[in-house]
């Protein structure tokens, strides 16, 4: 009688072999895990080509908050105009842009809208020094936020496909501190530029660093669709635009999640624009001290922030998806006593560690919020998920945020005076983060049916 036989066991060089030329050759392996296209190595290197070509993003688009007081005293102009300077008229072309880049982004080579959208901002961002009038200048801030148009959805899309489920939002958290990183890049740097030289050659300065580490960002990253695409011989995403954008909102805890993302922005912009001009008018701090004190707490608060928030978020998720939702949305409600007391406070040394300390908390929001967001798109749809975020976050949030604080600090300071009259506008629109965390919260029960990590 014979017996059965065990099964042959291969070396474990050929098991290795067997395993990357499923990888190479499977197209349903490939298109599900992208991520297992490349090294640990070369997704860090992925990693490190986004995070710099976010930063030169919010390099740009920020950079114009520690300008604020020159440009002002420059044109003549009132705080509700250096809203519209700071907010519509970048996020107006942002908004529009955003959702046929999207498109393009999730049907083509994410790697070449990237750069070339670098490029546009860029160079826009140089012709802000340019300008000889405030209108003019408006127009060129126009053409950086079309330019900006395709950072985020096509980046985050990219990220989204280099790192599984599991590891997503500590990337996540590392990528997202681009935004504070060139926040306080901006401050730090284009506060000393004007102080010395002038907010224009702050523009110019700025925006010539996009320019030069656009060829790096074409050399070293990388299209995971270029080899799933000819393995599978077929388009990775045929849906309409309309189709996408339909499945997407469809999903209740995606529209929670949108609208929690939008209120986030409209604090973020109304409030954070106008801190270094608060230390100035209120604290008595010249541009350069204004735009270093905030652009450190900036830059520690992110790194802090976003490290531990996304840390503690890839632990949720093992455990369970539905708490990375509720985890944002806690942090959001309390981060709005903590920027209370901050602007409340009576003097820059009581103001620092309680601004750090509400700025960790801001951070810590982004990667579960984000990871959230991926999570319930499907991979198909990354970008236009994000750009779609990115629409109503920027031409409600940016576009709004900054005019009705300015409109709210014009009319403060009819009784209080400027300083105070600026820190009251900020304290009320600060109230907006809590219905967004409860949002956030709104979407966790949702997750069971909606993901598709």
């Amino acid at each position: 009688m014979q017996g059965h036989l065990a099964p042959e066991r291969k070396p474990r060089h050929v098991v290795e072999a067997d395993s990357a030329e499923k990888v190479r050759g499977a197209p349903e392996t490939q298109e599900k895990t992208p991520w297992t296209l490349y090294s640990r190595s070369q997704r860090r290197l992925f990693l490190f080509m986004l995070f710099l070509v976010s930063t030169s993003s919010y390099v740009d688009k920020n950079i114009v908050g520690v300008l604020l007081e020159q440009i002002k005293a420059e044109f003549q102009v009132s705080d509700a105009m250096l809203g519209l300077l700071s907010g519509i008229s970048f996020a107006l072309f942002y908004a529009t842009f955003g959702i046929p880049v999207a498109r393009w982004a999730d049907r083509g080579n994410r790697k070449r809208v990237i750069t070339i959208s670098l490029l546009v901002w860029s160079a826009m961002t140089a012709l802000c020094g340019t300008a000889a009038s405030f209108w003019q200048l408006v127009l060129a801030r126009f053409g950086v936020g079309a330019g900006e148009a395709g950072a985020m959805p096509p980046a985050q899309s990219l990220l989204a496909d280099y790192y599984p489920p599991a590891e997503r939002a500590s990337a996540i958290g590392i990528f997202m501190m681009s935004s504070p990183a060139g926040y306080a890049l901006g401050l730090i740097l284009g506060g000393y530029i004007a102080q010395n030289y002038g907010w224009r050659a702050a523009f110019v300065y700025v925006g010539l660093f996009g320019i030069i580490i656009a060829p790096l960002t074409h050399f070293f990253l990388r299209e995971p669709r270029q080899l799933t695409q000819a393995a599978a011989s077929r388009p990775t995403n045929d849906e309409s635009m309309l189709s996408s954008v339909r499945s997407l909102m469809e999903k209740a805890a995606y529209r929670n999640i949108l609208a929690a993302i939008t209120i986030h922005f409209l604090m973020g912009y109304g409030v954070l624009v106008f801190i270094v001009s608060l230390l100035m008018r209120l604290h008595g701090l010249n541009v350069a001290q204004a735009g270093a004190t905030f652009g450190t707490i900036s830059a520690a608060g992110a790194i802090v922030g976003n490290l531990v928030g996304g840390r503690i978020a890839d632990r949720l998720a093992t455990r369970n998806l539905s708490l990375v939702p509720r985890m944002a949305g806690w942090a959001m409600i309390a981060a709005v006593p903590l920027f209370d007391l901050a602007l409340a406070s009576p003097t820059v040394t009581l103001l620092v560690p309680l601004l750090f300390v509400a700025m960790a908390v801001l951070n810590s929001i982004l990667p579960p919020m984000f990871s959230a967001l991926h999570a319930v798109c499907g991979s198909k749809r990354r970008a236009m998920a994000v750009a779609v975020a990115f629409f109503t976050a920027n031409l409600v949030g940016v576009g709004l945020g900054p005019v009705v604080a300015g409109l709210l600090s014009d009319w403060f300071a009819a009784f209080y005076g400027p300083g105070n009259g600026l820190r009251y506008a900020l304290m009320v629109v600060m109230l907006i983060l809590l219905p967004g965390g409860w949002l956030m919260m709104r979407a966790a029960p949702h997750f069971k049916s909606d993901t598709e990590a």
